[in-house]
């Protein structure tokens, strides 16, 4: 009785085993839809409108069309997978992440943003609604299965819709739909993209805690019109790295000096201390290629005049990276531009040179720093602040002979781009995509003397 039984479930699992199979996912997605096989985000508007007016505002509605996305896609992914067949795979795989739909149809390249196709949509409800699970054990490079259909799946058992069949599915409320696109492996096999592996490996994830719980936090409500109101309606926000409300004390920041009393002439160390208290994954996270996240300290003597304070070093390897520098790089960006003479754009393009960088730097093939997730051969020191990580950086300054006694302001300021503004002014991004937001600021002081 027990070796049938063991026979049937065997038989039961290898035949799940071979549906699963035949469920096309990643890059086998390419061609096997249309766009017609799934529902404009303005049919599903008509019942949830809350939800619909919160998608619109957030990336996952604009994650083709916006600027610096289009931009990086048509002047360098593109040019550089048509001059090299390596690279041909994974412009069209982009569009996976950025536009499902585009690549389910085969439209690819899509047409480009605002020109009436319905790549437009993006990320759209009926996208995330009808994923049903990966093909891969850790989700990356859009390894999702998606059934579009009238089954739409959710967090909830019960749910009735006359307009659509709904099922819970644990894989809707899973991390794994996220990994889906945030975790993304280049061509060279190099994690280009990791947000949901360091959730995994941090805190948040030992304790339950959810990138959902972050980013679609559940509020009283309802999911549609004709619904009943309930406690834990989930958001659908996906506030992140282009929400000043998600970035604002995302570090704490503390400053001190080591004396209170200094004698001009001598010397005095500065400590600050950053915090990532609010960040479930490491900060910067995604694109870390482009992103900067940086710490800025200056004092103010007793009459007002401002001195910036370069960083101490700490020796680490490529400590270099997380300094900061006008040196040429992006050098890989003449080759995808066909322009040979191309020397580079200034590295950090930021107001001073030696404050801290908070960054994992990215390497072309021949190990000069890239912009270019998809031509990353390799990686260097990861010297982000992880998730409840505190990361302490120290400024020994010795002070002018001629300073005014009196008192003396230390001010450390953290700050964030999303995209590095020589490479952004150079390439003609919106000055939205460019500018510095407000992480945290923190002060102290100290006497200037006379023994």
């Amino acid at each position: 009785m027990k070796t049938a039984i063991h026979l049937l479930v065997g038989l039961l699992l290898t035949a799940a085993a071979v549906q699963a199979q035949d469920i096309p996912w990643g890059e086998h997605l390419k061609g096997t839809g249309s766009y017609d096989d799934f529902e404009k985000p303005d049919r599903c508007a008509s019942c949830h409108k809350d939800f619909a007016r919160q998608f619109e505002q957030a990336m996952m509605s604009q994650a083709y069309t916006h600027s610096w996305d289009e931009i990086e896609y048509f002047k360098l992914a593109v040019p550089h997978g048509k001059k090299d067949p390596k690279f041909d795979p994974v412009q069209e795989g982009c569009n996976g992440c950025h536009t499902p739909m585009a690549f389910i149809a085969d439209d690819v390249p899509p047409p480009k943003p605002f020109t009436g196709s319905r790549a437009d949509e993006s990320v759209s409800c009926d996208v995330c609604h009808t994923i049903t699970g990966s093909g891969e054990e850790t989700p990356y490079n859009f390894s999702f299965m998606i059934e579009p259909g009238r089954t739409k799946y959710g967090n909830r058992e019960g749910v009735e819709s006359p307009h659509h069949i709904t099922k819970k599915s644990a894989f809707t409320t899973s991390p794994d739909l996220c990994a889906s696109c945030h975790n993304e492996k280049s061509p060279f096999d190099v994690w280009v993209k990791s947000t949901h592996l360091e959730w995994e490996e941090g805190p948040y994830s030992k304790e339950g805690q959810r990138c959902q719980d972050c980013h679609m936090p559940a509020a009283k409500g309802r999911n549609s019109i004709m619904s009943k109101e309930r406690d834990d309606v989930a958001q659908h926000l996906f506030t992140g790295a282009h929400s000043p409300a998600r970035l604002a004390g995302a570090v704490e920041l503390s400053v001190h000096p080591d004396v209170r009393e200094v004698v001009p002439g001598e010397q005095i160390k500065i400590t600050v201390v950053c915090f990532n208290h609010k960040a479930g994954h490491k900060i910067p996270s995604g694109s870390v290629e482009e992103r900067q996240l940086w710490l800025t300290v200056r004092a103010y003597d007793s009459e007002g005049k401002e001195y910036h304070l370069p960083v101490d070093k700490k020796g680490f390897e490529g400590e270099e990276y997380t300094i900061s520098s006008n040196e040429l790089a992006f050098q890989d960006m003449g080759f995808m531009m066909d322009k040979p003479d191309f020397k580079g754009l200034p590295r950090d393009a930021l107001p001073y040179e030696g404050d801290r960088v908070f960054r994992m730097a990215y390497f072309d093939p021949q190990g000069r720093m890239t912009i270019a997730q998809w031509n990353t051969a390799s990686l260097g020191t990861d010297y982000r602040i992880g998730p409840r990580e505190t990361k302490i950086e120290t400024y020994t300054w010795s002070l002018p002979a001629d300073m005014p006694l009196g008192r003396v302001r230390i001010v450390a300021d953290m700050q964030y781009r999303r995209l590095i503004k020589s490479v952004g002014e150079y390439l003609g991004v919106p000055d939205e995509e460019m500018k510095a937001e407000f992480i945290n600021h923190a002060e102290s002081y100290f006497e200037a003397v006379d023994y």
